[in-house]
C-alpha cells in the first residue's frame, strides 16, 4: 500500500503542468519525443504511460486497461491517484496497453459527426520508440516525419476515417510520441 501511497506527483501542480505540456508537443508535432517523468506507477505502466495517466485522466475520466495492464496494483494506483472510473473498452475515454491486447480496435469510440471528440485515446506501451519507421505527414510536420508504429495499416484505416477516429500516445521508458488521427501514415 505505501508504494500506491508515494508513487504519485509529489509536487501534482507543477508536474502535471509539465507533462500536459509535453503531451500536447507531442500531439501537435506527431513523430517527435518528449520526456514525462514525476511519478513511479506500478508494472507492467511504463513512467511515461503512468503520467499520462495522472495527467489527463480524473474521477470524470473513463479509463480501459487491457490485458496485463488491468491488474491490481495497476487498478490500486490509479483509484488512488486520479480516480479514474475503470471501465470496458466500449466505454472508455482513454484506454492504456500493449498494442496486442488493444486489439481488436473497433471496439474503440471514434466519435459521431455532430460530436468527434467523443473518441478515445490510445495509450500504447511500446518495447521500443524511435524517430524512424514509418513515414508520418500531416499538421505539424514540415515535410516528414518518422515513428516506429506497431502497424502501418490500422492507422491508414484509421487516418480514413477522419474527423472520426481515436488518437494514440506511444510510451516506453519516460519517453512518448503521439499519433493524432490526422496523420496520413507510409510504409517506408
Amino acid at each position: 500500500m505505501k508504494d500506491v501511497l508515494s508513487a504519485g506527483f509529489a509536487q501534482a501542480a507543477v508536474q502535471s503542468a509539465h507533462a500536459f505540456r509535453a503531451g500536447l508537443m507531442a500531439l501537435s508535432q506527431p513523430g517527435t519525443i518528449h520526456r514525462l517523468e514525476g511519478a513511479l506507477p506500478p508494472a507492467p505502466l511504463s513512467v511515461a504511460a503512468g503520467v499520462l495517466i495522472l495527467t489527463l485522466c480524473d474521477g470524470t475520466t473513463p479509463l480501459h486497461l487491457a490485458g496485463a495492464y488491468d491488474c491490481a496494483a495497476v487498478r490500486d494506483w490509479i483509484t488512488f491517484h486520479s480516480g479514474a472510473p475503470l471501465v470496458a473498452a466500449e466505454d472508455a475515454m482513454f484506454a492504456v496497453g500493449d498494442w496486442a491486447a488493444l486489439q481488436p480496435l473497433d471496439r474503440f469510440a471514434i466519435g459521431v459527426p455532430d460530436y468527434p471528440d467523443r473518441s478515445a485515446t490510445l495509450i500504447v506501451e511500446m518495447a521500443e520508440l524511435a524517430t524512424a519507421g514509418a513515414a508520418l505527414r500531416g499538421p505539424g510536420i514540415a515535410d516528414v516525419a518518422y515513428l516506429s508504429l506497431p502497424e502501418i495499416v490500422a492507422f491508414q484505416a484509421n487516418r480514413a476515417l477522419f474527423p472520426l477516429g481515436f488518437d494514440c500516445f506511444f510510451t516506453c521508458d519516460s519517453r512518448v510520441a503521439a499519433l493524432p488521427r490526422s496523420t496520413r501514415v507510409e510504409a517506408v
